[in-house]
């Protein structure tokens, strides 16, 4: 392919830069809202909008992506979805009404449904065998970045300049990194006789999607509401209906045998799982440090950067431990450092410094980046290089609904454990949220101590997937990649 060597950790470093955009852009939105509310004259619905319209763009577009890699190479698809995506950056940020934003935020999707996959599936090509665990360890590392940095950069910048500027930092990166890349990355050849999928395609992205905006629907209106159930339903019947197709079709989308490969199935799971658990984690502490903190968005970001502190000493001590001991035991640990974190975390009171916080966010960090980097790089060595692209597709479309089902359930458990913890008198308002009760007047001690009774319930109920995560791993997850093993045997055979 024409990279080895230190070239093909320069084009990595390079991905990094560009991914660095993705991450910051899924938390940098949340600062934003209250103004957008204002300057937009966005509604309730609207608002939510914004943040939808990203979400399910980028679930239903996330398996033909993958294909589109597959079938013509991935650097193009990649240099078109970061293109795209400073593009509709842009389009953001100059946005006259909330319509336009909706619109341009539809089009961001686009371009995190291609970037996503696409850098997966290059990582795939450039490192082969051992060094693809820690290539993906710099992936995973560059992509959670963005997410404290984003209320860090973005809070300043809406103190400063105009709301715009918060969607215009995606810009930077975004440039630095394409024309890195260009430089950088070799054409990877694609399989130009692969045909299409249009059913599959089809199936796919419409069940995602009503899935997606189901989970959006029951975090926002809860489990029980039609709009809620209705699309989940529905979607779960779509996918199902897809499974079907996928036996029948004689060019499926997606290669059933994949889920035959023991490591492409559990290691796919329990990078959700890990998902499911960093997403939670993320949810909970902004409102929690707003809650007791009464930080601003600034002061927020800058009080989760012990959670990517945390995943960058994992990574570095996971790739260390991993040649040794394999992946099973490293993934296991990882989850392990997960359950001490949040069980830790479910003690935590109204009147606890934040050291004692900083403490338990930092063990989640760690957990984070000992368990989701080996448990990607498990699932990936089971692909072939034919089917990277939308082999990682799934794996992502795995994980991001498996981000928002960890925000639907977590948010569903933390509203419910608030709105008991409240008293009796407290006005329907204070219900709603626990920056509405904090306005309240009298009423901020109690609508601390509720949220915090909710949030530490919320923890237990985290640990307990965390927990399922180290047990899973245990029993399931292979010691080491597929292609690794396959390495080695072929070594001692040869050695032999």
């Amino acid at each position: 392919m024409g990279v080895s060597g230190r070239s093909r950790w320069w084009a990595l470093g390079a991905l990094a830069v560009a991914l660095l955009a993705f991450g910051l852009d899924v938390t940098v939105l949340s600062v934003a809202l209250p103004t957008l509310a204002v300057d937009l004259h966005a509604s309730t619905s609207e608002l939510q909008w914004f943040s939808n319209s990203y979400t399910l763009v980028l679930a239903a577009g996330l398996l033909p992506a993958g294909l589109l890699g597959d079938r013509f190479g991935p650097k193009g698809l990649l240099i078109f979805g970061l293109l795209l995506f400073g593009l509709a950056s842009v389009a953001c940020a100059y946005s006259a009404t909330a319509g336009q934003l909706i619109a341009a935020r539809a089009a961001l999707g686009v371009g995190g449904a291609f970037l996503v996959p696409m850098s997966v599936s290059l990582i795939s090509e450039l490192f082969p065998g051992k060094d693809r665990a820690r290539a993906i360890a710099v992936w995973a590392a560059a992509m959670s970045a963005g997410i404290p940095l984003g209320p860090v950069v973005g809070g300043w910048l809406l103190d400063n300049f105009w709301w715009g500027s918060a969607f215009l930092i995606n810009v930077p990166p975004i440039v630095i990194g394409t024309v890195l890349l260009i430089w950088l990355l070799p054409n990877v050849p694609g399989n130009p006789s692969q045909r299409i999928d249009f059913p599959g395609i089809a199936l796919s992205s419409a069940g995602l999607v009503a899935v997606t905006y189901g989970l959006v629907e029951a975090g926002d209106r809860g489990w029980g509401a039609v709009t809620a159930l209705a699309p989940m339903l529905g979607g779960l019947v779509v996918l199902a209906g897809f499974g079907l197709w996928l036996r029948r079709a004689s060019h499926p989308l997606v290669d059933v045998e994949l889920f035959a490969s023991k490591g492409f199935r559990w290691g796919g799971i329990l990078a959700t799982v890990a998902q499911f658990a960093m997403m939670g984690a993320i949810f909970l502490l902004p409102q929690y440090f707003q809650a007791v903190y009464a930080t601003d968005a600034l002061g927020t970001g800058l009080r989760l950067l012990p959670i990517v502190g945390g995943l960058l000493v994992g990574v570095q001590l996971a790739d260390r431990l991993r040649s040794k001991a394999g992946a099973k035991v490293v993934v296991a640990l990882g989850f392990a450092f997960m359950v001490g974190g949040l069980v830790t975390g479910a003690f935590t009171s109204v009147g606890a410094g934040y050291g004692f916080v900083a403490v338990w966010v930092s063990l989640v960090g760690l957990g984070l980046g000992f368990s989701l980097p080996p448990s990607m790089d498990i699932a990936l060595g089971a692909l072939s290089p034919k089917r990277a692209g939308v082999g990682s597709g799934l794996l992502q479309a795995l994980r991001q609904v498996g981000g928002t089902l960890g925000v639907t359930i977590l948010g569903t458990v933390l509203n419910a454990g608030y709105r008991a913890g409240l008293p009796d008198s407290a006005p329907s308002a204070a219900r709603e949220s626990v920056a509405a009760g904090a306005r309240v007047p009298g009423l901020f001690d109690a609508v601390q101590h509720a949220f915090v009774r909710g949030m530490n319930t919320t923890l237990w109920v985290c640990a307990g997937f965390a927990l399922a995560g180290v047990l899973l791993t245990l029993v399931f997850l292979p010691r080491q990649a597929e292609d690794v093993q396959e390495a080695e045997s072929a070594h001692e055979f040869v050695a032999g």
